[in-house]
């Protein structure tokens, strides 16, 4: 089995990177991809994890990139040094997200919500902090029943507690990616506002800087979509990847390897992003 999109406590997952790595194991999965957002905190101790399970680990992160005014999510494989031309840069993405946390708490208190960056910060346990901290410090504040609730509440995109951070640009992001010998791909392309007739021409232009692929198995996504996505890296000549998108269970009900139990990422999708990695 094959996951390429899992997130531990190093960002905004619940498990550490040991726990993250042995579940993955427990599930059966080959090939491991830690994503983290803007952080590369949990590769070391994941990676040493995995010695025992004979399991391969990709290092990787997440960013929020920004395309012409379209947000979106970009995947980069293979990156494990923060002393490259996009690691450099995960340190200035973390303050951007630090300024932000601040800026958002407080407009929660002007809101009446009695909530400080103490609070959130209990509920981080690795550099990346960000929205789901605050949620969950929402959460153990009597506020909200869950994440998901305050999300749907107050903190979603457009919400009355949301606050907007500066991103990479897209391009920016895939260029600095493999100026680092990475791979950049776009994530969970249901996430991005246009339809699906329209990632072609979305995804052209970042194919031409150097995008390396599309992760089309995402627990998102309806089969459909997902045959469709693959199809369209192929004609595009990059990966199709997939990932369970893995925070931990008691997040959402996405499990590692599985998603929501029809997930199966394709050993085509490794051998895809290694091909990229040498293109």
């Amino acid at each position: 089995m094959i996951d390429l999109h899992v997130h531990s406590s190093a960002s905004d997952g619940v498990d550490d990177p040991r726990e993250v790595v042995r579940l993955a194991a427990e599930a059966g999965v080959e090939v491991l991809a830690l994503t983290d957002h803007d952080t590369l905190a949990g590769i070391p101790e994941a990676m040493d994890a995995t010695h025992a399970t004979g399991m391969r680990l990709i290092p990787g992160t997440e960013l929020s990139v920004d395309l012409s005014g379209t947000k979106m999510h970009m995947l980069v494989y293979f990156i494990e040094d923060e002393q490259g031309p996009l690691g450099s840069r995960l340190a200035s993405l973390r303050t951007g997200r630090d300024e932000r946390n601040a800026a958002i708490i407080g407009r929660l208190n002007e809101l009446g919500y009695e909530v400080t960056l103490s609070d959130v910060r209990r509920h981080a346990r690795g550099p990346s902090v960000g929205r789901p901290h605050i949620a969950d410090a929402l959460v153990e504040r009597g506020y909200f029943g869950s994440r998901s609730e305050v999300f749907a509440g107050v903190l979603h995109d457009g919400g009355p507690g949301y606050v907007s951070r500066p991103r990479l640009d897209a391009v920016e992001a895939i260029e600095l990616s493999r100026e680092s010998g990475a791979v950049p791909v776009v994530a969970h392309p249901a996430t991005i506002p246009v339809p699906p007739q329209g990632y072609r021409r979305l995804f052209e232009d970042l194919v031409a800087a150097g995008l390396g692929g599309i992760e089309a198995h995402h627990p998102m996504h309806a089969p459909g979509l997902r045959e469709h996505l693959t199809d369209l890296a192929h004609e595009l000549g990059i990966a199709a990847t997939g990932g369970s998108d893995y925070h931990g269970a008691e997040v959402r009900d996405y499990r590692i390897a599985r998603g929501t139990g029809d997930l199966r990422v394709p050993i085509s999708a490794v051998e895809e992003l290694d091909e990229q990695r040498i293109a």
